[in-house]
C-alpha cells in the first residue's frame, strides 16, 4: 500500500536543534548499548556549529536512573539501560558535543524528550516554533522525540546523516516512516540551505 500524501513543510523563523541521547553509552562501541557512530557524531557536530553561529536555540537529551522505581518496567524489558545511572560517566554528553552553558541537557526516563521533562516549557520560553532532530537511535528515542514534536505541533526535520541506529533496517524503516507521516527527512546540507549558512 502506498505512502498517504503528503506537503512539504520548511522549517520556521527560529528553529532549535534537538541533540537526542548523544551521550557515551550510546556513542561508544564498547558500551552495551553503543554502536559504531562517528559519523553520526561528527553531522550532529556540524549542525551544532550551524546554529550556534545563527544563534538559535540548542538542547541535548540524555538518559539517566537515580533509582530502581524510574521506568522500572522498561528497564525489566531491557536490563541494558540499568548501566545509564545517573552522575556516571555514561550519561554524559559525547565530549565531541559538549553543550555550553546557555544550551540546557534534559534528563528522560523514557524514548521520548518530551515525556516528562522540561523541554517544551524550554522552547516555549525560547520562542522555538520548529525543530530539527538528530541523535541516537533513530529506531527508538529519535523517533519517539519526533512523533511527540508533531505532537506538540512544531514542524520537524530529521537530518539523516546525523541520525543513526545499532539495527540498519530499523534505522531505514524508521527514516521512511517517519518522512511518510511525522517529519521532513533531509540532508545536512538542507538544513544549512534553510537555515542560511554556505557548506
Amino acid at each position: 500500500m502506498a505512502d498517504l500524501a503528503r506537503q512539504s513543510q520548511a522549517l520556521g523563523a527560529r528553529p532549535a536543534l534537538l541533540l537526542i541521547d548523544m551521550i557515551n553509552a550510546f556513542t561508544d562501541p564498547k558500551s552495551p548499548l553503543g554502536s559504531e557512530s562517528d559519523a553520526v557524531v561528527a553531522a550532529c557536530a556540524d549542525l551544532q556549529t550551524v546554529f550556534r553561529s545563527r544563534d538559535l536555540p540548542v538542547c541535548f537529551t540524555t538518559v539517566e536512573y537515580s533509582n530502581e522505581s524510574q521506568a522500572a518496567v522498561f528497564r525489566r524489558r531491557l536490563p541494558a539501560l540499568n548501566a545509564l545511572s545517573a552522575g556516571s560517566a555514561a550519561v554524559e554528553i559525547d565530549d565531541r558535543l559538549s553543550p555550553r552553558a546557555s544550551e540546557p541537557v534534559f534528563a528522560k526516563h523514557y524514548a521520548s524528550a518530551f515525556f516528562a521533562t522540561g523541554l517544551q516549557a524550554w522552547l516555549k520560553g525560547q520562542a522555538v516554533d520548529s525543530l530539527v532532530v538528530v541523535g541516537l537511535t533513530t529506531s527508538g528515542c529519535v523517533r519517539a522525540s519526533v512523533v511527540d514534536g508533531l505532537q506538540h505541533d512544531y514542524v520537524v526535520w530529521v537530518a539523516e546523516e546525523a541520525v543513526g541506529d545499532r539495527n540498519e533496517e530499523a534505522h531505514d524503516a524508521n527514516l521512511h516512516d517517519m518522512h511518510a507521516k511525522y517529519a521532513e527527512v533531509v540532508s545536512v546540507n538542507d538544513v544549512r540551505d534553510a537555515i542560511g549558512v554556505a557548506s
